[in-house]
């Protein structure tokens, strides 16, 4: 649904000059002009821990929200109260769903990220350790249907304004399977093992086809395209097909 000025039912509009003589009220000016803004605050540019403390506690509420009832659930007036902020602070944060609900997958993908780098993956070849990091993260997906519905519809649905959300969440993934795709065993001069990320763009590559085969499969069983088995079989013949022979 579009809405004045050529805004979506997201309030993301494609022009950032807006027509006043509109009969909008003033609050929904105020939060317009807000969501001109095309990517979210991060941590790392928020400059005191009362900010960082704030956008944590949105990203907390918000998954709360969406574990409870999905990506239905998620609506910025309920997240600004259950958080205690203002709406225009909500969305100075995250200026829209899309950014909040995307923002709330890198973070989780960056606490898969710190767990694994702290402990080897198990198995004896690179596309063993693979299939081994897909099949835990999707059993945890499984677990938590409504959340994975809403992160994932979220990335599904994001446009070019929610670009760099989505740059954060294709790296984390990359991290992980190139962290799977290293080994145990550090080599310092191939700049491979846990916590670093192999140096050759052949495997940022290999890894890039893999996190997009994943993320790919979770949209269609969502969707209702296909059935969780089918997914892990699916990703399991994508890994051993793109790393054959890799050790």
């Amino acid at each position: 649904m579009v809405g004045p000025e050529g805004c979506n039912r997201f309030l993301l509009c494609r022009s950032p000059v807006l027509a006043w003589s509109s009969p909008w009220t003033r609050e929904k000016r105020r939060r317009a002009t807000v969501l001109t803004a095309t990517a979210s605050l991060t941590v790392d540019t928020l400059g005191s821990a009362t900010q960082r403390e704030r956008h944590q506690r949105i990203l907390d509420v918000t998954l709360e929200l969406a574990t409870a009832g999905g990506y239905d659930a998620v609506q910025m007036r309920e997240v600004a109260d259950r958080a205690g902020v203002a709406m225009g602070t909500l969305y100075r944060y995250f200026p829209s769903k899309l950014h909040l609900l995307v923002s709330c997958l890198a973070r989780e993908l960056e606490r898969s990220n710190a767990r694994l780098d702290r402990r080897p993956v198990s198995g004896g070849t690179a596309a063993d350790r693979v299939a081994h990091v897909l099949d835990k993260m999707t059993q945890g997906l499984r677990r938590d249907p409504h959340l994975t519905e809403a992160l994932t519809r979220a990335f599904m649905f994001a446009d070019a304004s929610v670009a760099a959300e989505i740059a954060v969440v294709e790296g984390h993934v990359s991290h992980l399977l190139l962290h799977a795709m290293a080994g145990p065993e550090p080599d310092p001069e191939a700049g491979t093992g846990p916590g670093t990320a192999p140096g050759g763009e052949a495997q940022r590559d290999v890894a890039k086809v893999i996190g997009d085969v994943w993320l790919a499969s979770l949209v269609q069983w969502v969707t209702g395209r296909t059935s969780a088995e089918d997914v892990s079989r699916s990703l399991d013949v994508a890994v051993r097909l793109l790393l054959s022979g890799s050790r």
